[in-house]
This record gives C-alpha cells, sequence and structure tokens, in this order.
C-alpha cells in the first residue's frame, strides 16, 4: 500500500525521517461521541498510521484544513457507514444519564402539542420521545441516517422529511422544535444559522418554543500564538479542536488507538457560535431568551460551563 500523504489529514503535521515502516489503511467514516461531554458530528475520513510517523510543525496550514474540510457537503460526511456505526446503545450520549434527562425536558416543554427535530439522525432522541406520548416529526439531510431511523421507527409513527435544517418544510405547526448535540454548528456559516432559526420559527404556533443544545467556544485555553486545545485525553482516546479566530471556525479531531502503534483518526467541521451570538440569530427571527441552563437537568449556566442548552420563545397570540 501506498505511503500516506500527511497534507491530506493535517497540514503541518508530516512524517519524521523514517517513513518506510508507515504503511497506512484507510478506514471507514467513524462517529466519536464521548459520555460527559458533547462532541460534533463524524469525521470525514479515518486513517490508520503508526503514531511514531507523526512529529508535530508549527500549526500553519488549520486555515488550508479547514477550507478543505468546508468545501465538504454534510450528506457526503454522514454516510451509510457513519449511519452505521452512529448507534451506541447504553453508552455515550446513548446512556441513560445522558439521553433521559434531554427526553425528560423536551416532553415537558412539548406539552400536550407536536415536536419537530431539526437533524433527526437515526432518532436518538425522537424514538424515546415518541414513546413518551409526544408526537414527532423530523427533517434530516441524510439518506443513510433515515434509513438508519427506519430500523427502529416507520414513517407513519415518525414522519420524516429530508431535506436541509436551515430551509426545508415539515407539514404542520408545532408546539416544539428542537437542535441537539451542537449540530447547529455543522451549519458553516453564520447565514445557514441565522436561516435555522427562521426556519424554526415558521414552523412554530405562537408561544412554540426553539431548544438548541450547544458547546461554549473554548478559546481562552488557547496559548497566545497557538490555533489548537486538546479538550479531552483519556486511554485510548485523545480529542482536539484547532481553531480559525477570524472565519469563526473550528475542526475537531479525534484520535484512538490501543495498545499497538496504530491510531485512528476522524474529523469534521464547525461554525462555532458564543451564546450571545445565538441569542441575536434568535432576535432575528422573533424569539426571547426564556431559559438558559447548563445541562439538560438544569444545572446554572456559568462562566465555566462547556455547554447550554437554550430555550427560545415566540411570543404567544395577543
Amino acid at each position: 500500500m501506498a505511503d500516506f500523504d500527511s497534507s491530506r489529514l493535517w497540514p503541518g503535521l508530516t512524517r519524521e525521517p523514517e517513513p518506510s515502516s508507515c504503511k497506512t489503511e484507510r478506514l471507514a467514516p467513524r462517529l466519536i461521541r464521548l459520555s460527559g461531554r458533547s462532541r460534533r458530528g463524524t469525521g470525514d475520513e479515518g486513517f490508520v498510521a503508526p503514531a511514531s510517523c507523526w512529529a508535530r510543525k508549527p500549526l500553519d496550514g488549520i486555515g488550508r484544513a479547514l477550507t478543505w474540510l468546508g468545501a465538504m457537503r454534510q450528506e457526503d460526511i454522514w454516510d451509510h457507514e457513519a449511519a452505521r456505526r452512529y448507534d451506541t446503545p447504553g453508552t455515550g450520549m446513548f446512556a441513560p444519564e445522558v439521553l433521559g434527562p434531554a427526553v425528560d425536558r423536551l416532553a415537558e416543554l412539548a406539552g400536550d402539542g407536536r415536536a419537530l427535530e431539526f437533524a433527526i439522525g437515526t432518532g436518538r432522541v425522537a424514538v424515546p420521545l415518541a414513546q413518551r406520548g409526544v408526537p414527532v416529526t423530523g427533517i434530516e439531510l441524510s439518506g443513510p441516517m433515515i434509513e438508519q431511523l427506519r430500523t427502529k421507527a416507520g414513517e407513519t409513527a415518525i414522519p420524516v422529511i429530508a431535506g436541509d435544517m436551515a430551509s426545508t418544510r415539515a407539514p404542520g405547526t408545532y408546539t416544539l422544535v428542537y437542535l441537539v448535540y451542537n449540530t447547529i454548528s455543522n451549519l458553516l456559516t453564520q447565514s445557514e444559522q441565522v436561516a435555522c432559526f427562521g426556519n424554526a420559527a415558521r414552523h412554530l404556533t405562537p408561544g412554540g418554543r426553539f431548544v438548541i443544545e450547544l458547546w461554549v467556544p473554548e478559546l481562552r485555553k488557547l496559548p497566545p500564538g497557538q490555533q489548537a486545545t486538546v479538550w479531552t485525553s483519556e486511554p485510548g482516546y485523545i480529542g482536539l479542536d484547532t481553531y480559525d479566530v477570524l472565519r469563526q471556525r473550528v475542526v475537531s479531531y479525534h484520535f484512538t488507538f490501543g495498545a499497538g502503534h496504530q491510531a485512528r483518526l476522524s474529523r469534521s467541521p464547525h461554525r462555532y457560535i458564543w451564546p450571545s451570538e445565538l441569542d441575536l440569530m434568535a432576535q432575528l427571527a422573533g424569539f426571547e431568551l426564556e431559559a438558559r441552563h447548563a445541562d439538560w437537568a438544569g444545572a446554572e449556566f456559568t462562566a465555566e460551563s462547556r455547554s447550554h442548552v437554550s430555550v427560545y420563545r415566540l411570543p404567544a397570540a395577543s
């Protein structure tokens, strides 16, 4: 197998001089989610390479990496392999302590009305929410993710409209629209993110709510002159983000490895949003911030919170 071109993985990373033993195997896309810390998206592709083959140079290629990744279409990222690997029943983002509070809170906010999930995916939240008696409809861009959802719930139980969450319309009106697990950051421009709020507003009845779960950008952790932060390091896994602060972009890198010399990489591009910017997007669509907490259980949101659940509400009918 041909030697691996490191510039395709991460500009600024190169092999050390002894590449003869550095053979690689291209892997299918893989989604990595961690319990206790929400992360975003799936990698566009994975590679296995001996860890000893890499040496770090200054990260002057981050902008090029962001440009390359940003050109990828979300429907290409969320392919059949990503959909197949997405569900991890009972662990990670499917763990009861992670999923349970989200479903409880969304069921409370939906009340006796209908709920619409943007980027419904494989139904991680929609399926248990529907089982609680809340009528759920979804919008989803990825055909393979919809196919995976259909192994759990039919079209009658959870209707899904194929399309972009920033513009696609679902039939009817709803008391609740929700967008969880940082997925709004998959929209890579401010205009798309603003349009997403407008699309939510179009689907809601007067007094309806739009709920977003999102991480807080960790730019305070960036040392002067550096463009990357390691946001988690544990046995067998390292997660890091590279920032382009000029364009407000981030690429998440997920490295998994075992006892051997090989490691797997997945990565995904995002546009990060500050809570205050999110609030302005909401105002432009006619929403007001009703509540913000650090998690689904209602913990206080503080300057140290790493994520938030924000509830926006349209004015009630006069």
